[in-house]
């Protein structure tokens, strides 16, 4: 990657003395530590030392927190983080086969390495303007080598907490000797001798037993894109053959029967739920599967899934869960037969989702997801005193229901401050946008694409020509 490109973020270092978050309502996702009204947290380095009320911690720089929502940094689970500067192209698709057009059947095979960094620190960077401290990039446009370098380096460049998940492309043209041996090229080149790196490595791979081997090989976890009526009747078999295991990641779940689920569940797979990515694409029955996992002792992870046709936050992926569930409990309830009750999700059942649950599926729960001390300074500070959140009258209902990325004041990685006063730090935002603008013009060249800011529908290349 080109040292021009690799500049556009500059971070500070990591504070060696000691910091305190004083005076936070603090809903810290931790069953032992509990929510306090007003409480601090200490953090010593890259790790919170200490969660509780009037915290002694004399020569520690001071963060004011009053009036300020203090918790764990959220995590998207599956997020395919190459296509952000492809952001709302398609913003009323309808089905999956609309999404593709938009990306895998187009301007995906006309990325250049530099393009897949483009869209990866893009996307990465507004996760953390978004609160979001951890992402799973599902990384399925990595054509040759450097393609995935690239998406590695800038994740690494954003400073945020990442599993990078490196698949082949969906379509087109690509190095097909670049798999599987680019998940032992690339273990061997960022990831042999760091065990402290922010970014990890991961395998993304369909029902594909031989590729799972390797990537077991090499110690990696698998992430598939799942869809429940279109694959559960092979998941019996690779049961009994005992090739479903606690390292296997599906992503959707969408329209799986209960035999389905009860396999995941024996086999501890771990699973995430897309709320707007299901319903938005009409993908199989348009229905999140947060539900079925949950009836079935499976507490899934939220993920975005992609930005192509809405935001990039979690919270509004909270939200839509939040109403899509209330939808499919009145359908239910009004509806023949004898399917088992839903049960109503709460706002602090969401917020655990996007935040230790997730951190669970991302196989991180002993690093992120909770201020709990021992683990990662991960957390975000909200600012209640914000004209749209002023008064709080519930915390959870706050996050859950009202705030958003503008009231994100403070984000804190792995103890390094990458938000703070509403903006993100270190950005060289001019540069960011010049890159921005020449991947995407060199896109829309490539493949012919005339865009149109006021366009109703994408169509497919051949006939926007």
């Amino acid at each position: 990657m080109t040292d021009y490109l690799r500049n556009i973020v500059n971070h500070q270092e990591i504070s060696s003395n000691r910091t305190l978050i004083r005076g936070a309502t603090l809903l810290s996702m931790d069953k032992n530590t509990g929510n306090i009204v007003r409480g601090d947290i200490l953090i010593s380095g890259s790790t919170i030392t200490a969660v509780g009320e009037n915290l002694d911690a004399k020569g520690a720089r001071i963060i004011d927190a009053t009036n300020k929502i203090a918790m764990p940094g959220m995590v998207d689970t599956h997020r395919h983080a190459w296509e952000g500067q492809l952001r709302r192209i398609n913003p009323d698709a309808e089905t999956l086969e609309d999404y593709c057009n938009a990306t895998h059947f187009s301007f995906a095979k006309y990325y250049r390495p530099a393009d897949i960094y483009v869209g990866n620190l893009l996307t990465a960077l507004g996760c953390i303007d978004a609160g979001i401290t951890t992402v799973i990039d599902n990384s399925h446009n990595s054509r040759t080598a450097a393609h995935s370098d690239a998406a590695i380096e800038a994740l690494l460049d954003a400073g945020i907490r990442a599993v990078h998940a490196s698949g082949p492309p969906v379509a087109g043209d690509w190095d097909k000797a670049h798999w599987p041996d680019n998940w032992a090229r690339l273990q061997k080149k960022y990831f042999s001798n760091d065990n402290h790196s922010l970014v990890t490595l991961a395998a993304m791979a369909q029902l594909e037993p031989e590729r799972w081997a390797e990537a077991r090989r090499l110690g990696l976890p698998i992430i598939t894109e799942f869809f429940g009526g279109e694959m559960a009747s092979e998941l019996d078999a690779l049961h009994r053959q005992g090739l479903l295991r606690t390292d296997n990641i599906f992503n959707h779940c969408t329209a799986l029967p209960d035999e389905g689920w009860k396999i995941l569940r024996e086999a501890g797979v771990r699973v995430n739920v897309c709320p707007r990515s299901d319903a938005h694409y009409g993908i199989e029955d348009g229905m999140f599967a947060i539900q079925s996992a949950l009836r079935h002792g499976i507490s899934p992870g939220l993920s975005v899934d992609n930005e192509t046709s809405y935001s990039g936050d979690m919270f509004m992926e909270m939200r839509v869960a939040f109403y899509l569930q209330r939808v499919m409990g009145m359908h239910q309830q009004n509806r023949c037969g004898s399917a088992p009750a839903l049960k109503t999700l709460r706002a602090v059942q969401l917020l655990k989702a996007a935040t230790a649950d997730g951190a669970a599926c991302a196989g991180l729960q002993d690093k992120t997801g909770s201020l709990t001390p021992g683990k990662q300074a991960d957390l975000i500070l909200i600012n209640t005193g914000d004209i749209n959140l002023y008064p709080s009258g519930n915390a959870f209902g706050t996050v859950v229901h009202a705030a958003e990325r503008s009231n994100i004041d403070t984000v804190m990685i792995g103890g390094r401050i990458v938000k703070q006063d509403g903006k993100v730090l270190g950005v060289d935002s001019a540069r960011l946008r010049a890159a921005i603008d020449e991947s995407r013009q060199h896109l829309f060249t490539s493949a012919g694409y005339k865009p149109d800011i006021f366009a109703e529908a994408f169509l497919p290349l051949e006939q926007a020509r």
